[in-house]
């Protein structure tokens, strides 16, 4: 597997187009803070199961698009060529590509306003990135989450658009907001938290992710599970809606944070663990307050809670266990961007 590896390194070292493709998939690994071809293609694959599985081949093909569109982008404004190939300019163009198609009825202006967002989201990674350095941060998904909300706002205003958030805009206090039915069916139901990381209902698609995270990094394959497990738990321990519960909408942004701060930033360890399980609750309570907030206004919170909840638990700086560089055989999101932007 090594030496299939080191070949197809080289071969993209020599040829821009196989570079290019590279580059490309890399970026669903990113998305999971993973730099690893092997693991965005299963990744590929796997968002492709989910998008039949749930009648939307649409959204596989608003994957490619985004990710394809977003890549390019970066290549058009010549970023740093590091970082390019490293994937980090196409995992936020591609959830903005599975978003819009889920989130926006099917027409063919959709896929214009995909193009455009996809771009747009290029754009906005550069701005944010540029920002967060002064921290020693990196934007994680945020860029995704910032023109995704600004495209589903901008689309209520457009009458060649119907958006399908399924969220019905009501204030706080309002209306009956938990309840639902929740099955009961637990295994099922963390696995869904996984696949939700890229907006997929689909216990099939969780699965076919773990085994790609395994491809790359067993910890972070680890902490996924224990993030998503932790959350639903805890979600289902307070009351939270039971619907909501069942498909795994609870659970995946605490799958980000736990690969974040136990697997990526930290060498795993007793008190990175504690800290990772305090950032999983940490993440949950930010996802139920951001809805309270977004719901008036009819958007999903996306994967806002997890970038606020892994900015709060990296900005006081208690690295208890750093992995030094020279020691990661595969680099982030987090390092890359963190020195090249």
């Amino acid at each position: 597997m090594t030496s299939v590896a080191q070949s197809w390194d080289g071969l993209s070292d020599r040829n821009p187009l196989i570079g290019f493709v590279d580059a490309c998939l890399r970026g669903p690994a990113q998305v999971v803070l993973q730099n690893n071809p092997l693991t965005g293609l299963v990744i590929l694959a796997a968002i492709a199961w989910g998008a039949v599985e749930n009648g939307q081949p649409r959204v596989f093909g608003g994957a490619v698009v985004g990710l394809v569109v977003g890549t390019a982008t970066a290549v058009a404004l010549q970023v740093d060529e590091g970082s390019l190939r490293k994937g980090l300019f196409g995992f936020s163009p591609l959830l903005t590509g599975i978003a819009v198609p889920t989130f926006l009825d099917d027409r063919p202006l959709m896929w214009l306003y995909l193009v455009l967002g996809a771009v747009a989201t290029t754009v906005v990674t550069l701005a944010l990135n540029a920002v967060f350095k002064t921290w020693g941060l990196t934007a994680f998904t945020m860029p995704f989450v910032l023109t995704t909300w600004t495209l589903l706002l901008a689309a209520y205003q457009f009458d060649r658009f119907t958006v399908l958030t399924n969220l019905k805009p009501m204030f706080p206090g309002e209306g009956q907001l938990t309840g639902g039915r929740f099955d009961w069916d637990l295994v099922p139901t963390f696995l869904r938290g996984v696949s939700q990381v890229y907006l997929l209902d689909s216990w099939v698609t969780g699965v076919i992710i773990l085994v790609a995270l395994l491809i790359n990094s067993r910890w972070s394959a680890l902490f996924a599970v224990v993030g998503a497990v932790a959350a639903t738990l805890l979600a289902l321990w307070f009351g939270a809606d039971g619907a909501s519960l069942d498909k795994g909408l609870f659970g995946f942004n605490a799958v980000l944070t736990a690969i974040a701060v136990g697997a990526v930033l930290h060498r795993p360890g007793v008190l990175v663990t504690l800290y990772t399980l305090f950032g999983i609750a940490l993440t949950l309570f930010i996802q139920m307050g951001l809805a309270t907030v977004l719901t008036p206004l009819g958007i999903p919170v996306l994967t806002g809670p997890f970038n606020i909840a892994t900015w709060l638990l990296l900005l006081p700086q208690r690295h208890f266990a750093p992995v030094p560089n020279h020691e990661r055989v595969k680099e982030s999101v987090v390092s890359a961007v963190t020195r090249s932007v």
